[in-house]
């Protein structure tokens, strides 16, 4: 199992839910967090059913961020992801549907970070 990790800061930026041909959904989000004199953006994704967890948070909320770590290798090249799975305010208040722990699918081998089917564009990042 895949061990998850937690990070607080302020939702700095939410993207619009990105649909791909092969009907998987995913939305990126951007939290900052202080690390002693300076400012980190950190980029989050959020996918499949779970795309809705930043509906209820407008820019500038204090959240807490559950996450795990995911990485791959795709033609040479090498990515890592910070998958979020549930999404809370500072005091406490989880968004709809957060749930309490990463489900299942999220730990199977069930990403969009595989190549691409035959037809897709080559040069295009496949998440």
């Amino acid at each position: 199992m895949a061990k998850g990790f937690e990070i607080e800061g302020t939702l700095h930026l939410i993207e619009e839910i990105q649909t791909f041909q092969s009907g998987f959904t995913k939305r990126e989000f951007v939290v900052e967090t202080k690390d002693g004199n300076y400012s980190q953006m950190i980029k989050f994704e959020l996918i499949k059913e779970r795309t809705n967890l930043t509906d209820n948070f407008q820019l500038g909320d204090p959240v807490k961020v559950f996450f795990d770590i995911r990485g791959n290798e795709y033609n040479g090249r090498y990515y890592v992801n910070l998958n979020a799975w549930k999404v809370e305010g500072s005091g406490g208040g989880a968004s709809p549907d957060s749930g309490g722990a990463p489900p299942d699918a999220f730990l199977q081998d069930e990403s969009p970070n595989k190549a691409p089917a035959a037809g897709d564009e080559e040069d295009e990042i496949p998440f």
